[in-house]
């Protein structure tokens, strides 16, 4: 895509007056002749929706960072600004009855943007209207009519959308499942496992996703074997999804994904562990921690951060010498989240570390722990070089001092 088709997508979200049903239509009118990618540009910032929109879905695992330091005054806040038209139920009748008219466009992502601007507004006869299309003849209608249905989240929709797992059209079921897991219903846990079985990828990757946003026990059998499906897409979600459940009956089932040979699928297996946070993972995720992946080393350690075990000290520890920048801090940031005292001999040469960052967490995890014998290495390092590196040690001398 051109940075001229780019800007031309955002200047048509920005400029318009959309509490105006004309220039509402007019907008719409103009992103049906436009490029999809420029039309999914504009309905995402029209909508101001940050994730899934009309591709598939994308694995939803962020890179795990350490903890903001607390001297630091938390993290960041980014505020994602409303552009152009405020929806909700104060949506304009005139505005509303536009995206209404929309729905039935031959456009696929004015159809979409649509739906996504009706079911903010929720009005009266927006169940309805989408269930009337999630069984129109055309299958481009029934999807549109399914998305609707998931936005609005209504559980009265339940059948509708199980119904539509046996479509004819791959599309259609796969938004089928996707509504069923933003309804987030146990009730839906035997539909969807049957549509772990549909023969396109793209219907059993969204069952297993439907199935992780329940976050029920009774899923984990269906998922079970998703974790062996012959499409790594789809191995990837149920590890996901088995993560998102965190029961500690998953423990077992991703040991395999463990050893997989593609590393993020290695490396997702060590996310889901860090979420169920069962000492039982701690033996499983030390092999890891050699990887030749720095994220599957990475995401391993703050896994092993996440389950907060004594157990895990041992197994860390080596990991403060790794080659790898990244790898020394996790390392640090996990020890410090395990407050274990078994720690604090391995954790003070990083306040020498050359790299002001690594002294950091290292003071850091020194104050979680929160161990007098810190206290003399901590005080040799109260002139350290780097600003950042001295806040984080006199916090952490504070820290210690307040257990006397």
């Amino acid at each position: 895509m051109t940075t001229a088709l780019l800007l031309t997508a955002a200047l048509a979200v920005q400029q318009p007056d959309l509490q105006d049903a004309e220039s509402v239509i007019r907008l719409l009118a103009s992103l049906r002749s436009a490029e999809p990618a420029v039309c999914e540009l504009a309905g995402r910032s029209l909508t101001n929706y940050g994730g899934w929109w009309d591709g598939d879905l994308p694995v939803p695992m962020p890179m795990p960072t350490p903890t903001p330091m607390p001297w630091a005054g938390g993290g960041v806040h980014v505020r994602v600004p409303s552009i152009g038209s405020r929806g909700g139920a104060d949506m304009d009748a005139r505005v509303l009855e536009a995206y209404r008219g929309a729905l039935k466009d031959s456009s696929r992502c004015i159809r979409h943007i649509a739906a996504r601007m009706v079911a903010r507004a929720r009005p009266a006869w927006a169940a309805a209207d989408f269930g009337r299309l999630a069984k129109a003849p055309d299958a481009g209608l029934r999807e549109t009519g399914l998305l609707g249905l998931g936005e609005l989240e209504d559980p009265a929709t339940l059948s509708v959308m199980t119904g539509a797992l046996r479509d004819r059209d791959a599309a259609v079921r796969a938004m089928a499942a996707w509504a069923l897991g933003e309804l987030e219903l146990p009730d839906a846990i035997s539909a969807l496992a049957r549509a772990l079985d549909d023969e396109a990828p793209a219907v059993r990757r969204r069952a297993a996703w439907a199935l992780g946003q329940i976050e029920d026990e009774a899923a984990l059998a269906p998922l079970e074997r998703a974790l062996r499906d012959r499409a790594p897409e789809v191995r990837q979600m149920a590890i996901w999804a088995v993560g998102e459940i965190e029961s500690g009956k998953g423990v077992a089932m991703l040991a395999g994904a463990l050893a997989d040979a593609d590393g993020r699928t290695r490396r997702m297996a060590a996310w889901a562990l860090g979420e169920i946070e069962s000492s039982a993972a701690v033996p499983l995720l030390a092999p890891l921690l050699r990887d030749p992946e720095v994220d599957v080393r990475l995401t391993a350690l703050w896994a092993l951060g996440e389950i907060e075990t004594d157990d895990a000290v041992s197994i860390v520890t080596p990991a403060l010498k790794d080659n790898n920048l990244a790898v020394r801090r996790m390392a640090a940031w996990a020890l410090g989240e395990i407050e274990s005292s078994a720690a604090v001999a391995s954790l003070t040469p990083l306040l020498h570390d050359p790299d002001d960052s690594v002294r950091t967490i290292a003071a850091w995890a020194l104050g979680e722990i929160e161990s007098f014998s810190a206290l003399s290495a901590l005080e040799s390092a109260r002139n350290d070089r780097s600003p950042e590196v001295r806040r984080a040690v006199r916090w952490a001398i504070d820290n210690i001092d307040d257990r006397r």
